[in-house]
């Protein structure tokens, strides 16, 4: 049997390949401390979880849902949007729900990126925004996200000759995995930069309810002219502890959204109605319990940098995300470290190089983990540095 060569060109998931991995050694009776994927292990508001429960025991909700959506749910998150940052949507042409986000982001090379042209991507970066560029012949451009740079790109560094073929620009802050911040100023000329050049300005902000010490993330769509180039990709996963429901939304440019829609028409069916009922209850969860969540947060990222600091590795100070991001000692290969630890203590951790190129030299450590259990990864981490 043949495969297709796009997908020999398609790279294995790295989460699937540590995943895999660490089954095995579990398998085996090893105790794991995962803290390589970010998945929230703490659950959603007790609301969600009723509504979901009470509209899957209506017999009539258990039928194809909207393909874009059900009008409650677009409603929900243009109300949201306005709310929480002051943005306007219609929800009839500028809501499209998404079985979780990373499907939205996997779909937009398909729908614009032709052979030759190009999708300028942040490096590190999610993996999902390079992997299917691949799928359709389309070719990368990694903007470097350097330390000495606050992890923001170099726009104004883009060669002229990789600008004029660029269909697409991918920006993701707060970030992922360097956990930092962007300012206003920055993504204002992110956007002049895309209007100028023509380039869809795709936007992923998974992160912008994980934040702590008065941080508020914005949307790209507070800058003015943004609807003109963007669109912005959001989801439940982190924002409401909600990753295996599946559900999420991309916003912004109508026509960019119905490009979306279109291709999502032949690709799927809708998500199942009580999700969607019970992400209207958590688009409406009050800030409460996210302060009192992501104060969760904050208390285990100090566990986790304490023990850094008590090793002498330095990380990217942080107001957001679920994650740490630490730097190696010099020379140190991220995956080969990653996979010393893991066999030598069962704690995982997110080798830098599975970002990019430019995350080689540091790891990513997930807080989604009570504190003690986390305090325990890192004694095994430091036993083992000792």
């Amino acid at each position: 049997m043949e495969y297709a060569q796009r997908l020999e060109n398609l790279p294995t998931y790295v989460f699937a390949t540590i995943g895999k991995r660490i089954r095995a050694m579990q398998a085996e009776g090893r105790d794991v401390i995962r803290c390589d994927i970010g998945s929230p292990d703490m659950p959603p508001p007790e609301t969600v979880v009723d509504a979901l429960c009470h509209s899957a025991n209506d017999p009539h909700r258990h039928g194809y849902a909207s393909f874009y959506g059900s009008p409650p749910y677009r409603v929900a998150v243009a109300d949201f949007y306005r709310a929480r940052f002051g943005v306007e949507l219609n929800p009839e042409t500028q809501v499209l729900a998404l079985i979780g986000s990373k499907e939205g982001i996997f779909h937009v090379p398909a729908a614009f990126v032709d052979p030759g042209t190009v999708v300028l991507v942040p490096d590190p970066g999610y993996p999902t925004y390079r992997n299917a560029v691949y799928l359709v012949g389309g070719e990368l451009y990694r903007m470097p996200l350097l330390e000495e740079n606050d992890w923001l790109p170099d726009l104004e560094a883009i060669p002229a000759d990789v600008v004029a073929r660029a269909r697409v620009m991918w920006l993701n802050y707060p970030n992922n995995p360097t956990t930092a911040i962007a300012p206003l100023s920055f993504l204002e000329r992110a956007v002049a930069f895309a209007r100028e050049h023509n380039i869809l300005l795709a936007y992923d902000n998974p992160y912008s309810e994980v934040t702590w010490d008065g941080y508020v993330a914005p949307s790209i769509l507070q800058v003015e002219g943004a609807m003109d180039v963007a669109v912005e990709f959001n989801s439940f996963s982190k924002a409401y502890n909600m990753a295996g429901w599946r559900v999420g939304m991309v916003v912004g440019n109508q026509d960019v959204v119905a490009a979306l829609a279109r291709l999502k028409t032949n690709a799927d069916t809708g998500i199942f109605q009580p999700i969607q009922d019970a992400a209207v209850v958590a688009l409406r969860t009050d800030s409460g319990w996210l302060a009192r969540r992501n104060k969760v947060y904050r208390e285990r990222r100090q566990v986790v940098t304490q023990a850094l600091e008590r090793m002498g590795l330095s990380y990217t100070v942080s107001r957001a995300t679920l994650y740490v991001w630490a730097r190696l000692p010099q020379g140190t290969q991220s995956i080969a470290f990653a996979s010393d630890l893991l066999g030598a203590t069962g704690v995982s951790v997110s080798p830098g190089a599975a970002f990019g190129e430019y995350g080689e030299g540091y790891v990513r450590i997930t807080l989604g983990h009570p504190a003690e259990r986390l305090a325990e990864a890192m004694a095994r981490w430091e036993k083992m540095a000792a």
